[in-house]
């Protein structure tokens, strides 16, 4: 068994019976999320990609995985991640959550939770990919903000993968030389 390294930790966040506890990919609840997440991938479309994921890429400065619990149950999982620092990109990924779960808002809480954690660390945008196959999650994704763009991961089959970005904080603007004129005296 992976104990969680000791270091800065993220706080847990409770909302009425469901908590996100930041863990390493490598903890045993993200590990039965994972497989899950992954076989549920493979059920749907033949093939899915690993969930062997590097446990650094989701460790604070680079990233943040999160397991979501009902009644002390892990039922679903998130990541993100710097996708790429020099434009403020992070990268969510392998949300996951248990069928009974679904369609309670727990979608909507982890989703809003990760880019609350790319907000803190001074992420603008946010990408992600999904399959076309899954609806619920298309759905959860446009409804929360998020719009397609060209995909981002070479090789993907766009005829399966749907890229999408939201703009988490808009780039400031600078002020207009003849508006700052006008309004300094």
């Amino acid at each position: 068994m992976t104990i969680d390294r000791p270091g800065p930790a993220l706080p847990a966040h409770r909302t009425g019976d469901t908590e996100l506890v930041p863990r390493r990919v490598d903890h045993p609840d993200a590990a039965v999320l994972l497989r899950a997440f992954y076989d549920e991938q493979v059920d749907r479309y033949g093939f899915a990609e690993s969930v062997d994921l590097d446990p650094d890429a989701y460790d604070a400065p680079n990233g943040v995985f999160v397991v979501i619990y009902q009644h002390g149950e892990p039922v679903g999982c998130g990541a993100c991640r710097w996708f790429d620092h020099a434009d403020g990109t992070v990268e969510i990924k392998k949300t996951y959550l248990a069928p009974k779960v679904r369609g309670h808002g727990v979608g909507r809480t982890l989703l809003s939770w990760l880019e609350d954690q790319a907000l803190a660390w001074g992420a603008r945008y946010a990408i992600l990919e999904t399959g076309v196959r899954n609806t619920a999650a298309l759905g959860l994704f446009t409804s929360n903000g998020y719009e397609p763009v060209t995909r981002y991961v070479p090789g993907r089959d766009p005829s399966i993968n749907r890229a999408f970005a939201k703009v988490l904080a808009p780039t400031p603007r600078p002020i207009a030389e003849d508006v700052r004129r006008a309004t300094v005296r």
